[in-house]
């Protein structure tokens, strides 16, 4: 077929599909498929038979329908198809969160509180080049490495201008000593400490991202990110949370990930399912600001999933009632300049 007739072709399916889609045909239909195939040809999905091909299709239509039924209800957000729409919740769970537990009740709080005011509302990204681009993890449960250079980034450029992109690789291969895990979790203030005592965190460039574990290579000459001292704000405290990411800088956070937060696409994320202590959190992100939206609070959040998924790869979500556990382990570095 010549290129505009496949072209052709490949539009009238995707129209094909999208109206099935809003009609909310049959699971099984013939319909329910060319919206997986289109689906399917947008990510890139390539299966290995029949079999599986008709595998996923199940999973994928399971997922739409407990997409659609949230969307029908009275919810603060919205749920969409996107790149994980063929997985089940056990299998995205395996590939992108932590697999060994990470409890931070032990880590001692040591942010300074004040009874200055802060401000209403804050987004870094709109102060200037404070925030580096969202990145992807990939099939690695190394989140807690993004969360923690997205946060150094950050800190280091609104005191020096420059915006850094620093190396995640070199966490999942060196940080072990610091109680991390690799590809199979960690925490982003024990992340801190180890770039504390290590002396130095390298580039991008210098160590680039592969998505797996390996063994270190840190070359401490090639070292450009330094920390003097790691701020972490005590347990629950949502407040200091507030104070911290108004007045300082963003703030390194983790959360209990729940199976409708991994098809997020907008608003204001909530959940009544998920747990508040630290022992369940499983996943590190970065709080860039907080506002409000229709009445309720919510914090702005990178995540490190790319930025095809929920907002341009931040989503949004309640403040002020400590969410699956967002102020259980949050933490912040002091860069070293």
């Amino acid at each position: 077929m010549p290129a505009p007739l496949l072209c052709f072709a490949l539009g009238l399916c995707l129209c094909a599909a999208a109206a099935a889609s809003s009609r909310g045909g049959p699971r099984g239909s013939a319909t329910g498929e060319q919206l997986f195939k289109a689906w399917a040809s947008q990510h890139r999905r390539a299966y290995r038979s029949e079999e599986e091909f008709r595998h996923r299709l199940q999973i994928f239509l399971d997922n739409k329908q407990k997409i659609d039924k949230h969307n029908a209800g009275n919810s603060s957000f919205r749920m969409g198809l996107n790149q994980f729409s063929d997985m089940t919740f056990t299998e995205f769970r395996k590939k992108y969160l932590w697999q060994e537990p990470q409890n931070c009740s032990a880590t001692m709080g040591n942010f300074p509180r004040s009874a200055g005011p802060c401000p209403k509302a804050i987004d870094w990204r709109k102060k200037g080049k404070f925030v580096s681009p969202v990145k992807n993890q990939g099939s690695c449960g190394s989140c807690w490495t993004f969360s923690t250079t997205g946060c150094l980034e950050s800190a280091i450029a609104i005191k020096t201008g420059k915006l850094l992109n620093l190396a995640e690789q070199q966490l999942i291969d060196c940080a072990q000593n610091f109680n991390n895990f690799g590809c199979s979790g960690g925490l982003p203030s024990q992340a801190f400490e180890y770039i504390l005592y290590n002396k130095g965190l390298m580039d991008e460039e210098a160590y680039p991202y592969r998505a797996q574990n390996g063994t270190c290579k840190f070359q401490p000459q090639k070292a450009v990110a330094f920390i003097k001292d790691v701020v972490n704000i005590s347990l629950y405290d949502e407040q200091g949370l507030v104070q911290a990411v108004g007045t300082y800088n963003p703030v390194s956070i983790a959360f209990e990930v729940r199976e409708d937060f991994v098809h997020y696409q907008e608003g204001v994320y909530t959940s009544t399912d998920c747990d508040k202590t630290p022992d369940k959190v499983n996943h590190a992100v970065l709080a860039v600001g907080y506002g409000e939206e229709g009445g309720v609070p919510f914090w702005i959040v990178k995540n490190s999933w790319g930025t095809s998924w929920g907002l341009d790869g931040y989503f949004n979500i309640e403040r002020g009632k400590n969410m699956c556990g967002l102020a259980d382990c949050a933490s912040f570095p002091v860069p070293l300049l």
